[in-house]
């Protein structure tokens, strides 16, 4: 476990996509790196494979095997580095070559690699030069693998001189199947030569045990075998014969029941008969009946005939010493007897790999003595461990010397991913949909994807990779620019990867997630669209079913009508259903007035209301959309493939924009506007469209007092709670009043004679005519005598 280190190495630190990481751009960086505090690193264990990278160098780190690099491992590596290497600096060139005057040599780490470095230049002739490569150590490791011996304690059979040992080597991988060797060949190790022979000694014990008692145990010496399997092969029919005989003894009323009944028979007739049908196969061996000998010869079930002639040649007659037709249940009994102690002999088999090779072939291999020269020929092969040992170290060296700094800065912190670098885990760009996606993951567990993947919040699409050779591969892919109308499952595009090679792509599945602000402002109408799309085919679908119904009903009528010469009664209109119909348009035709005038109310600030109705709208999804863009997170992508991200690794708006490229007409490019097959325009929506503007100018003028001299002058409505009337009128005018439900009369105060009139309510409204005469200034107040609350009132004016 990681403990809170003490050093004195400053660190820098820059900050990237709203995230803070460590610089690694110097030797030093590298050398301390058992200094950082781990909860300062990006990522805390990468796989092995699945990264565009060099899997060979991530196999080296992986010292335990387990298919991933840890955070220990690769600070050993720093550290080993540190003994080895006299300038650090050198590892942040990247460069494919090390100087052999870079290697230390006042440390024994560096002392025995500089001395296998020279060992390996001297074995390639190449003394003179004074670096060593990579290329380098595959030669030599290569020249040592394809070696007689090679280091690794497995020994190729064919790597022996001698005749007879290399016949025993053989034998050993056929019956064992051996071990691989570094060069690919089968061979055998020190723990198959153990096995090989220890099989060989429990095998010759087991035949001398039998051999022992050999009147007991092969009572038919080598064709006893064949009398067991005889046996074995008839055992559970014979024993269900005589359990038969028994009950019938028992019972005779049981007879019919334990023979087949006369029905299976005619079933089984009734195909195409066969002595290995099934059906046949399931009767008794022979007719059942009390106390019966089992036959042998005649009366049997045709299915198992054969299977009892070899009973009766291989066992009965052999070990019963007569020529018998039949067999007795007791006969059975003694039969199976004489067989049991061979059949325990059997189970106790000891050696069985070695069986094929024959007692005698087994007896001339434990007496021949090859088994010490086969353990010399391990030995030797493993002398040369060190050497080959020596030649991987040296490869670590070159390997680290080239790709350590690259993977620090994919690793310890995301530096290449954050400087558009192309990070390893990147595997190529997807061109689809008229957009370039740059962030592709391999996808190597399709479930963890399934499971983490959503909690990235990005768009991402699956996609089934194909070449024309034949090769797979799955990647995700994450759409971050632009808007997710045309994907969906089944669209194809191209994926290239990382070497260049093109693939088929086609997306297998979808993550939906908000891929920009403008995506969520435009997706609720677009969504409305849709459904208003969907409405209406499924009306048309509809509308088109009820026609062809109706049109077969009154083909069928018709029929009817002409063959019985009365013609169907006329359907009569519902007069309840045209009054609903009414009363729906109304009140749809109130609604929007309502909204209507609510919006030309606004005046000169109806763009602001259609800019606050649109933000009303869109607004919700674009906050939802900020909120999830704002948590777009690179580390579940890459925990799904194995990683261990210990940072939130965030892809905010910038970057995100960035990672994919949407099409665009190069700078400085001709365009032809002129389109052959563009629809001809129609001049109706710039007919609807000029109609409409001079709609809007001529209602502001009216509504500002411009055209008072040709047009009545607008006077807006008062409304005090559900009454309502407007604020003057002038004498004999007449002044409609707007009534609330429930109000069936009102009354009408005059402020001027005090007199109170009622007024009729008709329809939800009532009316009153200013008297000719009526003062300038007069009141007149309208209430209800119900509801005092409910009033209004309007002045006469001149």
């Amino acid at each position: 476990m990681a403990t809170k280190p003490t050093t004195n190495h400053r660190w820098r630190f820059f900050r990237s996509g709203g995230v803070d990481q460590v610089r690694i751009e110097r030797g030093s960086d590298v050398l301390n790196l058992h200094t950082l505090d781990q909860k300062l690193w990006v990522a805390l264990s990468c796989p092995v494979r699945g990264l565009e990278f060099d899997e060979r160098t991530l196999a080296l780190l992986d010292t335990d095997g387990d298919g991933r690099v840890r955070a220990p491992e690769l600070v050993a590596a720093t550290q080993w580095l540190g003994k080895v290497l006299k300038d650090a600096d050198e590892l942040t060139q990247g460069v494919d070559g090390v100087k052999l005057s870079s290697i230390r040599d006042d440390t024994d780490e560096g002392r025995s690699v500089l001395a296998s470095a020279k060992h390996i230049l001297a074995s390639l002739g190449k003394e003179s030069s004074g670096a060593i490569t990579i290329g380098d150590t595959l030669m030599t490791a290569e020249v040592f693998a394809q070696a007689r011996f090679n280091g690794d304690g497995v020994v190729p059979p064919a790597s022996l001189s001698d005749a007879d040992a290399r016949a025993v080597a053989e034998e050993i991988v056929r019956c064992t199947g051996g071990a691989i060797d570094r060069s690919g060949l089968p061979g055998f190790d020190g723990a198959t030569l153990d096995a090989f022979f220890a099989d060989c000694a429990a095998y010759a014990a087991w035949r001398d045990a039998g051999a022992a008692d050999a009147d007991a145990i092969l009572p038919l010496g080598d064709a006893t075998g064949a009398a067991l399997a005889a046996i074995d092969a008839v055992r559970t029919k014979v024993d269900d014969f005589f359990a038969r005989c028994r009950l019938a003894a028992f019972d005779e009323r049981a007879l019919a029941a334990l023979n087949k009944e006369e029905s299976a028979y005619l079933e089984v007739a009734a195909k195409d008969l066969s002595i290995t049908v099934d059906e046949v196969a399931q009767f008794p061996l022979a007719s059942i009946q009390a106390g019966r000998e089992l036959p042998l010869e005649q009366d049997l079930n045709p299915a198992w005939t054969a299977a009892m002639t070899a009973l009766r040649d291989a066992a009965v007659r052999p070990l019963l010493g007569e020529q018998r037709a039949s067999l007795s249940e007791a006969d059975w009994t003694a039969l199976c007897a004489k067989l049991a102690p061979y059949r325990a002999w059997q189970a106790g088999k000891a050696g069985a790999s070695v069986e094929s090779l024959g007692l005698e072939r087994v007896r001339a291999i434990l007496a021949g003595g090859t088994k010490d020269a086969l353990a010399a020929a391990i030995d030797e092969d493993k002398a040369l461990a060190s050497r080959v040992d020596a030649i991987t170290s040296v490869e670590k060296l070159a390997r680290l010397h080239r790709d350590l700094f690259k993977l620090l800065n994919n690793f310890v912190s995301f530096t290449d991913f954050y400087a558009r670098r192309t990070a390893i885990f990147q595997a190529g760009t997807l061109y689809f949909d008229g957009r370039a996606c740059d962030l592709c993951v391999q996808v190597l567990d399709a479930a963890k994807h399934g499971t983490l993947a959503p909690m990235s919040k990005s768009y991402l699409a699956y996609l089934d990779c194909t070449r024309p050779d034949g090769q797979k591969l799955q990647i995700a892919a994450a759409f971050t620019a632009g808007d997710s109308d045309n994907l969906f499952v089944g669209r194809n595009g191209l994926f290239y990867d990382r070497k260049g090679r093109d693939w088929d792509a086609t997306i297998t599945k979808i993550v939906d997630n908000p891929i920009s602000i403008g995506q969520a402002f435009w997706s609720p109408y677009k969504k409305l669209l849709r459904w208003i799309e969907e409405q209406v085919a499924k009306k048309a679908a509809a509308a088109d079913a009820d026609a062809s119904t109706k049109l077969q009903t009154s083909a069928a009528t018709a029929g009817t009508a002409a063959s019985t010469g009365t013609a169907a009664p006329p359907k009569k209109m519902d007069i309840g259903v045209l009054a609903a119909i009414s009363v729906a348009i109304g009140g749809i035709a109130t609604v929007l007035g309502g909204i209507m005038e609510a919006f030309f109310g606004l005046g000169y600030l109806m763009p602001l209301g259609l800019l606050g109705l649109m933000l009303l709208i869109s607004g919700p999804s674009m906050v939802i959309a900020w909120l999830k863009l704002r948590q777009r997170n690179l580390g579940p992508l890459l925990d799904a493939n194995g990683w261990a991200v210990n940072a939130l690794t965030r892809v905010n708006l910038p970057l995100g924009r960035s990672l994919t490229a949407v099409s665009a007409i190069p700078e400085g490019a001709e365009r032809s506007l002129k389109d052959p097959y563009a629809p001809k325009k129609s001049a109706w929506p710039r007919v609807l469209l000029v109609l409409l503007v001079l709609a809007g100018v001529g209602y502001g003028l009216y509504r500002f007092g411009y055209l008072h001299e040709w047009l009545p002058e607008y006077v807006p409505a008062y409304v005090s709670d559900e009454l309502s009337c407007v604020e003057s009128a002038k004498a004999g005018e007449t002044v409609e009043i707007g009534v609330p439900a429930g109000t069936s009369a009102l009354s009408l105060y005059d402020s001027a004679s005090g007199a109170v009139t009622a007024l009729a309510v008709t329809d939800g409204k009532a009316s009153f005519t200013v008297p000719e005469g009526t003062p300038v200034g007069t009141r007149f107040t309208v209430s209800d005598p119900a509801r005092p609350e409910l009033s209004c009132a309007f002045d006469v004016v001149e």
